[in-house]
């Protein structure tokens, strides 16, 4: 798996539990889904996650050009 798919992976699962924790626990959690949200828009930009850093550290490698 790339960096790229494990991050997409990463955050749609992310934005899935704080929607889920949002309706069912507590409406706050919905400030975590604009989080990640926040974090995808500056990402278009400037091509940089912070998740990117732990993904290379815990060994995947960039995805290749098609």
């Amino acid at each position: 798996m790339t960096i790229e798919r494990a991050l997409r992976l990463i955050a749609g699962f992310f934005i899935m539990l704080s929607v889920a924790l949002g309706y069912f626990v507590h409406p706050a959690w919905f400030l975590f889904t604009a989080f990640v949200g926040l974090n995808l828009f500056q990402s278009a930009f400037t091509n940089w996650c912070p998740m990117m850093t732990f993904l290379r550290k815990a060994g995947l490698k960039q995805g290749c050009a098609s």
